[in-house]
């Protein structure tokens, strides 16, 4: 008594490129319904940002409605949405 046996032909693709990779990946996301958005933000590596932020922070803490900025801002804010 002779079995057959199902035989598959493993047929390999080439393998696909970043480019393409990366496309698939975006095409999934979108049928997500989601969207690419860019987002430039200071780079805090250079020196001259943390000098330019640490200025404004002071400047800002020295505006004379400093004060009731802040208690406004203690007032609306919910501490349990920051970890």
């Amino acid at each position: 008594m002779s079995i057959e046996r199902n035989k598959r032909r493993v047929t390999r693709s080439r393998a696909k490129t970043p480019r393409e990779r990366m496309q698939a990946r975006r095409e999934r996301l979108r049928a997500q319904g989601l969207r690419p958005v860019q987002h430039w933000v200071p780079d805090l590596r250079d020196a001259s940002v943390r000098v330019a932020i640490r200025r404004e922070a002071a400047q800002l803490a020295r505006h004379p409605d400093n004060a009731a900025l802040d208690g406004w801002l203690d007032a609306v804010r919910d501490p349990r949405d920051w970890p």
